[in-house]
């Protein structure tokens, strides 16, 4: 039983406790963005020299696991293959998981691609049946539009028995609208929650996911979410990648909200020394310390492995996305 399986069980019990936030590190951008998703390569000293390759970025999530830094590690089908096949997962605490579905709308950092402009379609690339790992993430797109929602949802309905067939459990992922639907940053949390309760209200119990993966789109829309229907568990995405304030504020506050995982991408991915973040990360989940706290404990950790920061620390301290200004700690 892995880590995460243990923390599963306590929090759908109603056993939640101090540590049993999970965190999970989603190096499934492949699939969405192609080879500069991969990240920044860094020198000795943390300076950027160019873009990882593929056997760097797998050396990278190597070490994430090496060190049992996360709960879950989530990345495509090809990576995950390559992972068992090193053998980093035997014996680790740490779930592996891949990437279900690739929706046009998580195609959108492709160079020169043009797919965020229109309504998500779905689509699925992955044989589940080859898939080397046994939890999976499944994505949908609403966008206020019936014509591609219906769609978006009946993909939904054949993937479940696919996924079953397979032997695999998945955790569903809600994307906010990915193209103008005329709402206000509100409405928008709203609406998808709405979306997310319509969606499951066709479900079985066998059929639910195992989790949700949500944008955090304040503490009331989040706080609605997890009130409706306790038996539901939420976490939180990670988004644009910000400032590393950014990144420990939302983890607070979704904690605090009820969210009980942060899976997280670019947030980790573009960070310093990923591992060193991760550690803080979840001082943060934990309520050891504060957001700014963990800021300056991050620079400092920095320092001492004389690695250099890509930002000051006054301006890694500054909280840019708008949605976290109202419930930070002053």
């Amino acid at each position: 039983m892995t880590r995460y399986d243990e923390k599963i069980e306590r929090i759908r019990d109603g056993n939640y406790r101090k540590g049993d936030f999970i965190l999970a590190d989603a190096k499934d951008a492949d699939l969405s963005g192609g080879i500069l998703t991969t990240g920044r390569r860094r020198d000795a000293r943390g300076q950027v020299t160019g873009n990882r390759t593929r056997a760097e970025f797998l050396a990278e999530i190597e070490a994430i696991v090496r060190e049992d830094a996360v709960d879950i590690m989530l990345a495509s089908t090809s990576n995950i293959e390559a992972l068992h096949t090193s053998g980093i997962f035997a014996g680790s605490r740490v779930m592996p998981a891949f990437r279900a579905n690739d929706t046009t709308d998580v195609w959108g950092v492709v160079r020169g691609g043009k797919y965020r402009e229109t309504p998500s379609i779905p689509f699925r690339s992955t044989d589940l049946s080859r898939a080397k790992a046994d939890l999976c993430l499944y994505s949908m797109t609403f966008n206020n539009c019936a014509a591609t929602d219906a769609v978006t949802l009946d993909a939904y309905r054949i993937f479940r028995p696919d996924a079953r067939a397979a032997g695999k459990r998945h955790f569903l992922e809600v994307f906010n609208p990915n193209v103008p639907t005329g709402f206000t940053a509100e409405e928008t949390g709203m609406y998808v929650n709405d979306c997310i309760a319509r969606a499951l209200a066709g479900l079985t119990l066998e059929e639910r996911p195992e989790f949700l993966k949500v944008a955090y789109n304040g503490p009331a829309a989040l706080e609605e979410l997890v009130a409706h229907d306790p038996s539901v568990i939420i976490g939180v995405l990670g988004g644009g990648t910000g400032t590393h304030r950014d990144t420990f504020e939302l983890v607070r506050q979704a904690e605090k909200c009820g969210a009980r995982l942060a899976l997280f991408g670019r947030k980790i991915n573009m960070a310093e020394h990923q591992t060193t973040f991760l550690s803080w990360m979840r001082l943060v989940a934990d309520v050891e310390v504060s957001p700014s706290d963990a800021v300056r404990g991050y620079h400092a950790d920095l320092a001492r492995s004389g690695l250099s920061p890509d930002r000051s620390i006054d301006d890694d301290l500054l909280i840019t996305e708008e949605v976290l200004l109202a419930g930070a700690d002053r």
